[in-house]
């Protein structure tokens, strides 16, 4: 008959250190198991609630763009029935600067285009006639205010800026058949004025190039 085994031989610490060492690598596999579970879910809600939160924030600024495309800029001067002939002789204007009426046959280039000198009203009508909006100023204008309106024009095609220097105010906007005054580059009316008639309903041409004109 055969004897029981020795729990205390050398084989059995063996099996016994053997045996604590594949339970400890069972438990960091599921440690690992679990935190790389945990990162995923983490990474997943972070994608989750990141991509919510764009998608937010793209509704509300449709939302804001909408809202600024029905509602009326306030102060707001109109003109309606304006002719669009084109024309090769000076164009007397009924009102500075000019929103509209018959204009030169080559616009001003208005693809976010800047001018810092005076520019043919002419030409920045036919311009209008395409859907650009047109920023003036006047010596009165703060640097800050004029620095600021560069930088939106800039960045925006289908604008143009220049001076006007008989103008009324410091900062007017124009498109066709729509102005505006403005108290500062930072006054709401400016984006309002941007997102509602930048290529909005009130164009005569809309898609008309911005390029391909007259340069100066």
């Amino acid at each position: 008959m055969a004897s029981a085994k020795n729990p205390n031989s050398p084989a059995a610490a063996r099996r016994a250190k053997l045996e604590e060492a594949r339970r400890k690598e069972r438990a960091r596999e599921r440690r690992g198991r679990l935190i790389t579970i945990g990162a995923s879910v983490a990474v997943v809600l972070a994608l989750v609630a990141g991509g919510g939160y764009l998608v937010y924030q793209a509704n509300e600024k449709d939302k804001k763009e909408e809202q600024a495309r029905n509602s009326p800029v306030t102060g707001e001067r109109t003109w309606k029935d304006l002719k669009q002939n084109h024309v090769e002789t000076k164009v007397d204007y009924p009102m500075t600067p000019p929103v509209g009426g018959d204009h030169s046959q080559v616009w001003m280039n208005c693809n976010a285009d800047v001018y810092t000198e005076e520019i043919p009203k002419e030409n920045a009508v036919h311009s209008l006639e395409h859907g650009a909006v047109w920023v003036t100023y006047n010596d009165k204008a703060s640097e800050a205010d004029v620095k600021a309106l560069t930088e939106k024009v800039k960045s925006t095609p289908y604008s143009l800026m220049s001076p006007v220097k008989d103008q009324k105010d410091p900062l007017m906007l124009s498109a066709w058949g729509k102005q505006v005054t403005v108290d500062s580059a930072s006054d709401a009316r400016v984006n309002q004025f941007f997102t509602k008639y930048v290529q909005g309903p009130q164009t005569p041409e809309p898609g008309a190039a911005c390029t391909g004109g007259l340069d100066r």
